[in-house]
C-alpha cells in the first residue's frame, strides 16, 4: 500500500503590508493569485482594542519608520470592514482563498458571521491570550495556530483551550486545569487532527540559526497539522520545513520591500512567492512514500545496472558449480547474485558459455 503526503497549503501572508490602503490590499490579492499561492491572508483589528497607548514599537518596526508609538503606527495599517468585504470578494474571484487573524472578538465575528470566513487564524501574540482564543475557537472553525515566542508547555495549554471550546459542557467554567484535562481526553484527537500548529520564530526577518524546525516532529507527535511561518529570508528555510512536513507554509508576500511599512523587509516580492510555490509542490512530490521499493522512473535501468550470475569460464552439462566457475556481471536477464552460494556444489544442467547467464 502507497503512501501519499499531503499536498503543502502556500499561505501568502499580507497581513498590513497594504499599508492600510485598500488599492494595495486588493494588488497583494492578485499578486498572490498570480503566484500561485492557495491562500491570501490579512489581519484584522481594533487597535484600541489591541494596544495601549503606551505601547511602545518593536525595535524592527521602529526601524522600518514606524515610529515609537505601536498604537499610531497600527491605526495607519487599519483595513476597514468595507474594504475588507471587498478584498475578499476579490479573492473570492480570483481563485484564491481569503483568511484574515482576527485580534478582537468583534473583528472575528465579522470575519466568520459577515464574511463567511472557512478558518481562522490565530497569530503567535495571541497564543497566551487564553479568553480570546476561547471565543474564537467556539465560533466553530478549524484553527491555525501560530506558535512565535511560545513554550511547549504554552502551546499544549492552548490546544487544550481548542478542545475545551469544542468538548465541554454548556455552563462548564474554564480554567487551566479543565484546558488541560480536555487535551487529554481521547475526545480531543479529531480537534487536533484539524487544527494547524505552526512553528514561528517571531522577528522580522527572523535569524535562519533560530527556526527550530525539528519542533515540526514534536508538533505531529501532537496529533496536529504541522505548519510552519516563515519569517526568515529567502525561500530556503520555508522548503526545508516542507522536506521536514510542514503541511501549511505562510510566508509573507509584498509588492515591493522598499515600501515604507513594518514587514515589508521581511517578506517575499511576488517572483520570489511564485519561486516558494514552485519549490514546494516539487518538494512535497519529492517526499513521495516511507515504503522503499523501485521507483518506475527506475526500473528499466535494473537489468542494465544489476549483476546477475554468469559463467566465468565455459561451463560443461555436470559440471559442479564452484568458485572457479561462478562470477556476477552485468549481461541482462539471470538469476541474482545472493543466490551464488545456493548454486555452490550443484551440477549445471547444460552447458554455459563464458559470460552466459546462469538458468536455474
Amino acid at each position: 500500500m502507497s503512501e501519499s503526503p499531503p499536498a503543502c497549503e502556500i499561505v501568502a501572508e499580507a497581513g498590513v503590508n497594504h499599508n492600510g490602503r485598500e488599492d494595495l490590499a486588493l494588488a497583494l490579492v492578485e499578486a498572490a493569485a498570480e503566484c500561485g499561492a492557495d491562500c491570501v491572508k490579512f489581519q484584522t483589528f481594533d487597535p484600541d482594542d489591541l494596544t495601549a497607548a503606551s505601547a511602545p514599537t518593536a525595535v524592527y518596526q521602529a526601524e522600518s519608520g514606524a515610529g515609537d508609538s505601536q498604537k499610531s503606527m497600527l491605526e495607519s495599517l487599519v483595513l476597514p470592514y468595507p474594504a475588507l468585504r471587498r478584498v475578499a470578494r476579490a479573492a473570492e474571484n480570483a481563485g484564491i482563498a481569503f483568511l484574515s487573524t482576527p485580534f478582537d472578538r468583534a473583528s472575528a465575528r465579522f470575519l466568520v458571521e459577515e464574511l463567511g470566513m472557512a478558518r481562522i487564524k490565530v497569530g503567535s501574540g495571541e497564543l497566551t491570550n487564553l479568553p480570546l482564543l476561547l471565543d474564537l475557537a467556539r465560533l466553530g472553525r478549524p484553527i491555525l495556530l501560530s506558535t512565535g515566542m511560545a513554550t511547549m508547555d504554552e502551546a499544549r495549554r492552548a490546544l487544550g483551550v481548542l478542545a475545551f471550546a469544542r468538548l465541554a459542557d454548556a455552563g462548564e467554567t474554564p480554567s487551566l486545569d479543565a484546558f488541560d484535562a480536555a487535551l487529554a481526553a481521547p475526545e480531543a484527537a479529531p480537534v487536533l487532527a484539524e487544527t494547524v500548529v505552526m512553528q514561528c520564530t517571531t522577528q522580522y526577518p527572523a535569524p535562519h540559526d533560530q527556526a527550530n524546525l525539528r519542533v515540526l516532529d514534536a508538533y505531529a507527535a501532537l496529533g496536529v497539522r504541522p505548519g510552519y511561518s516563515d519569517h526568515t529570508l529567502g525561500v530556503d528555510i520555508a522548503l526545508a520545513a516542507v522536506a521536514r512536513g510542514a503541511q501549511v507554509i505562510e510566508k509573507h508576500l509584498t509588492l515591493s520591500r522598499d515600501m515604507e511599512g513594518p514587514d515589508h523587509r521581511a517578506s517575499l516580492e511576488p517572483d520570489e512567492m511564485t519561486a516558494l510555490v514552485a519549490g514546494a509542490w516539487r518538494v512535497s512530490q519529492a517526499l513521495g512514500s516511507s515504503i522503499k521499493q523501485p521507483q518506475p522512473a527506475e526500473i528499466a535501468n535494473m537489468v542494465v545496472a544489476r549483476r546477475v550470475l554468469v559463467a566465468a569460464r565455459p561451463i560443461r552439462a555436470g559440471e559442479v558449480f564452484s568458485p572457479d566457475n561462478l562470477t556476477a556481471k552485468r549481461a541482462g536477464a539471470g538469476l541474482e547474485p545472493g543466490l551464488y552460494w545456493s548454486l555452490l556444489g550443484q551440477a549445471a544442467a547444460h552447458d554455459f558459455a563464458a559470460d552466459e547467464p546462469i538458468r536455474s
